[in-house]
């Protein structure tokens, strides 16, 4: 059964042009032109990947994006036209995996799709169960559990935690946790490691604001703990 996209902006005619790139890769594509629609939608429909625009009537992306977040982890990928880091930042630390500034080309956001997909299916997760420090992450399940409860992560976040709970104790930069993250062959801004460090932070420590488990490394980025 093919895979579905929900592509969501208040722009018909990019909406339409994703669509058509979407479809000749193979993928049944759904469309909304406002937040609300796009919420309905989501809930109806429950698509593999959503495609969400920043600035929309009715609700903005942001908004859809937090709402979204509260029930699924569904893949997100931000379209922006916002040239503002902080607010790419935001809407990754409200759960997005990936922002796509406009303009942009239709086939690099299928190739993102892609990815995202293929980590959501565990094709680039590593082999067996990793443990450490009350953290269990069990790639074939694409499943974590956090001191004995269940945690749900974004494809982004289950690829930076096993990154780091495969080398632990081991400091690793921004750069070789944005690759783990989104590969090597899209571009980004270390920055957004951070944001997405700190969700993670909120959803396997015991204190998120006393971090004991994924530790800063100053001048460096990030490692998890050892033992």
């Amino acid at each position: 059964m093919p895979q579905r996209i929900l592509i969501v902006d208040d722009v018909r005619e990019l909406v339409a042009g994703l669509a058509a790139y979407f479809q000749q890769a193979g993928f049944e594509t759904l469309a909304a032109y406002d937040g609300r629609t796009a919420l309905e939608l989501f809930r109806r429909e429950r698509p593999d990947l959503v495609i969400l625009d920043v600035m929309m009537p009715e609700l903005d992306g942001l908004e859809v994006c937090r709402r979204i977040r509260r029930e699924s982890a569904v893949p997100i990928i931000m379209l922006t036209a916002r040239i503002d880091e902080a607010d790419t930042l935001l809407g990754l630390e409200l759960g997005a995996d990936e922002y796509v500034p406009k303009p942009f080309r239709a086939r690099e956001v299928v190739a993102r799709a892609r990815a995202l997909l293929r980590r959501v299916a565990g094709d680039l997760a590593p082999v067996g169960v990793l443990r450490g420090a009350g953290v269990t992450l069990d790639a074939a399940r694409r499943s974590v559990e956090a001191q004995g409860r269940p945690v749900e992560l974004t494809p982004t976040e289950f690829a930076l935690l096993a990154a780091l709970m495969r080398n632990p104790g081991r400091p690793l930069s921004r750069s070789q946790l944005l690759d783990a993250a989104q590969g090597d062959t899209f571009e980004g801004y270390e920055r957004t490691v951070d944001a997405h460090i700190k969700n993670l932070r909120r959803k396997v420590e015991v204190d998120p604001a006393a971090p004991k488990l994924i530790l800063t490394v100053f001048g460096v980025g990030y490692k998890f703990v050892e033992g």
